[in-house]
């Protein structure tokens, strides 16, 4: 699953998409890898697989992980080949969310691309092009399916839904601002369309604004923005997160309560980028290996054990499931199972995440 770091020029975009990476690097398992120069792979943090870890001492630790892609600086006219337009769009097509760096500080050495500092215009010149790219889209689908109503009526319900998306983004609101029928979703996944895209903006403040980071005038039209999308808004420094990313796990909890911050700014949106593409964690455990598995939410457990490997969806018995907090309570699965805290679950059960599980299975 990938997300996609947009912005425009010099909002600090790309060096929070270093620390990002340099953050992955710390990671023994799945260190940041380059798959090309502009994507990176990185671990989600999660204590649930810190604590196992500790407590089963194994030969190996995984963790799930999340894609994250830097995409080329947008200026206006991107729907019309201005800049990297092009290149741009057909690179937001590809992920499957997008998150948005919006610069919320003044630095008269930063120069802005449009001479002065202003969020809600940055986000509007962004989602404008994506609106531009989208009715593009749907005008071409829309001509396709009126001739095809010739011969078939059921296309009647595409062009009602392509109206209604067409009339919404003519007022500047995105699709996935738009309230669907379960119907109108199944079709809509089929339109491919970039605002429909779940996103998440990145306020980008500076060192003085930490502080009071969720009162900072700017960050407040941001969230004011984002709540009609009902997308979340997280205010970070990107200048502290490139020095926190090159720290030492020790050096870097001094810094973060020298702050006054818990976790980094990256940390968070790792972890909200995950939630956003609706994705959770199933753990396993022993000695040999403790691993988060990344499924989506919903899932029911034969389908979750295909995740490890086809064999064990197809002989799929039962599922063995004792929840993360249960486990660590109890302080090891003799003592859970005693107290009666381990289930035994069938092909019908939807998984919970943290579930920690042991599958049944027979080929």
């Amino acid at each position: 699953m990938k997300i996609g770091i947009v912005g425009l020029p010099n909002v600090g975009k790309s060096t929070m998409f270093n620390s990002i990476t340099k953050a992955g690097a710390e990671c023994a398992n799945y260190p940041f890898c380059t798959i090309e120069p502009n994507v990176g792979i990185v671990a989600v943090p999660d204590k649930r697989v810190d604590k196992l870890a500790e407590m089963y001492k194994p030969q190996k630790v995984t963790k799930a992980v999340i894609e994250f892609v830097d995409i080329a600086g947008l200026v206006k006219g991107a729907s019309k080949g201005e800049g990297l337009g092009n290149k741009f769009l057909s690179h937001i097509r590809e992920v499957d969310a997008i998150a948005q760096v919006v610069r919320c500080f003044e630095d008269s050495n930063v120069i802005h691309v449009d001479g002065s500092v202003n969020p809600l215009r940055d986000i509007e010149t962004i989602n404008l092009e994506l609106i531009f790219a989208d009715m593009e889209t749907l005008e071409k689908r829309l001509e396709k399916a009126k001739k095809m109503l010739k011969a078939d009526k059921k296309y009647q319900a595409e062009i009602d839904l392509i109206e209604k998306i067409k009339s919404n983004l003519e007022k500047g609101i995105p699709a996935r601002a738009i309230e669907y029928s379960d119907e109108e979703k199944e079709m809509l996944k089929e339109m491919f369309l970039l605002t429909s895209k779940p996103i998440i903006y990145i306020a980008n403040i500076s060192e003085e604004q930490i502080e009071n980071a969720e009162n900072e005038e700017m960050v407040k039209q941001v969230k004011e923005y984002a709540k009609k999308e009902n997308a979340e808004v997280i205010p970070l420094c990107v200048k502290i997160e490139e020095e926190l990313s090159g720290l030492e796990e020790e050096d870097k909890k001094e810094m973060l309560e020298a702050l006054g911050l818990e976790e980094s700014g990256l940390d968070k949106l790792i972890k909200k980028s995950y939630d956003l593409l609706g994705l959770m964690s199933f753990l396993t455990a022993g000695e040999p290996e403790v691993r988060a598995w990344t499924i989506k939410k919903g899932t029911k457990a034969p389908q979750a054990a295909g995740k490890i490997h086809s064999d064990i969806e197809r002989g799929f018995i039962k599922a063995e499931i004792v929840s993360y907090e249960d486990l660590v309570r109890e302080g090891s699965m003799v003592a859970a199972k005693e107290k009666g805290l381990v289930r035994q679950e069938g092909k019908d059960y939807v998984m919970q995440d943290g579930d920690i599980v042991l599958f049944k299975f027979n080929v």
